[in-house]
């Protein structure tokens, strides 16, 4: 394999990361949305459990293809990249949605998944899981928008 190849090879890791990690932030929130208009406990539980479990694989795989082929790519074939003013804002708006997720989505949602276990085989949805609901949304919104401005940055490299 020729260091064409291999650059190509991770490229495609590159996007495919991108594809699972951002496909996967978008259904989360669809799924959540819906499960909660809907508000029977069991459904709500449900896609809670998924959501979590998805975050964990896809989400997870998205950020290890994404940090590992996009420093390879950048350590092998394209240093001077580090001093690019597109590569600074890709990597602070990565950054910046990481800490979102691990500051915020991910303790609340663990919280949620909490509850939701208590209310899967039906009971009332707390108050509390409802407030926690508007603060992932929220954080989510954000969370989700950012690694969106960031395929600007990595896709038209502007300066």
């Amino acid at each position: 394999m020729n260091a064409t190849q291999f650059f190509l090879i991770l490229k495609s890791l590159h996007v495919f990361g991108a594809i699972l990690f951002l496909g996967n932030i978008l259904l989360s929130g669809w799924w959540k949305i819906w499960a909660d208009r809907d508000g029977d406990p069991k459904i709500v539980a449900f896609a809670q459990k998924l959501v979590a479990r998805n975050d964990f694989v896809f989400t997870s795989a998205g950020v290890v293809l994404i940090l590992g082929s996009g420093i390879a790519m950048t350590a092998l074939f394209r240093p001077e990249y580090l001093h690019a003013g597109w590569f600074a804002w890709g990597f602070w708006l990565f950054v910046a949605s990481g800490a979102i997720w691990f500051g915020v989505l991910i303790p609340v949602q663990r919280r949620q998944s909490s509850l939701a276990r208590g209310f899967a085989r039906g009971g009332a949805i707390p108050s509390l899981y409802w407030r926690l609901e508007r603060v992932w949304m929220a954080a989510g919104v954000v969370a989700a928008c950012l690694p969106l401005a960031n395929l600007y940055w990595m896709v038209f490299k502007p300066y």
